[in-house]
């Protein structure tokens, strides 16, 4: 990563204990209730290569030498710069090695057997991935998914937005085999402009308009 201009990095929480403790909460929820839409509410000058809701989400989550993984995308941004300067986090060039991974687009989704999927023993040990959700201005219609699991009383849906249906197809198989890793795997954050959407490794997912196998 290139070095640091400190005069050109946004400022963190404005309440470190509060902005840290709110996102956490968010955090929490997110991943107890699947699919629902989780607001992250904290203030702080957002880096302009991510969004609010990766960031914020990061922000509260890392600590002082926190393995962190960037998509290529975002590794000499000002996101990157910015996360380490607040967290001292270590960036790490290795997949397998992070705690966590800061994903640009769904373009630069890695495959999840890169990561740290955890053990049988230790399942907790594995990479958790924030990707950035934004929106797509690009003609290919949103698609719907049903999920279901822990968390969830009986189905819930959620719109996902993609910019090709080979991004969505990959999104699709990676999930496919993450579910079948059980108790192994990563888990996901979707990090909206409106706040953050859990995708635990436990979430039953189904393409609704091709009634596709559970992934």
């Amino acid at each position: 990563m290139t070095a640091m201009n400190l005069s050109e990095v946004g400022a963190g929480f404005q309440d470190i204990a509060l902005g840290s403790q709110g996102i956490f909460r968010a955090a929490l929820e997110a991943l107890s209730y699947p699919g629902r839409q989780v607001a992250v509410n904290a203030s702080f000058d957002t880096p302009t290569a991510a969004n609010l809701s990766s960031s914020g989400l990061l922000l509260a989550l890392l600590e002082p030498g926190s393995r962190l993984w960037l998509s290529p995308s975002l590794v000499g941004t000002d996101a990157a710069a910015w996360i380490v300067f607040h967290t001292n986090c270590a960036i790490t060039q290795r997949p397998s090695d992070a705690e966590f991974a800061w994903i640009k687009n769904w373009k630069e989704l890695p495959k999840f057997s890169s990561l740290c999927l955890g053990t049988d023993e230790y399942p907790d040990h594995s990479t958790t991935c924030v990707v950035d959700v934004m929106p797509s201005h690009d003609n290919v219609p949103p698609s719907l998914f049903t999920l279901n699991g822990p968390g969830i009383k009986t189905t819930t849906t959620i719109e996902l937005q993609f910019t090709s249906l080979s991004e969505r197809e990959t999104f699709i198989q990676e999930r496919t085999l993450n579910h079948s890793l059980f108790p192994r795997g990563v888990d996901l954050f979707l990090a909206t402009t409106q706040g953050l959407i859990g995708l635990p490794r436990t979430t039953c997912i189904e393409l609704s308009d091709e009634a596709s196998k559970c992934m």
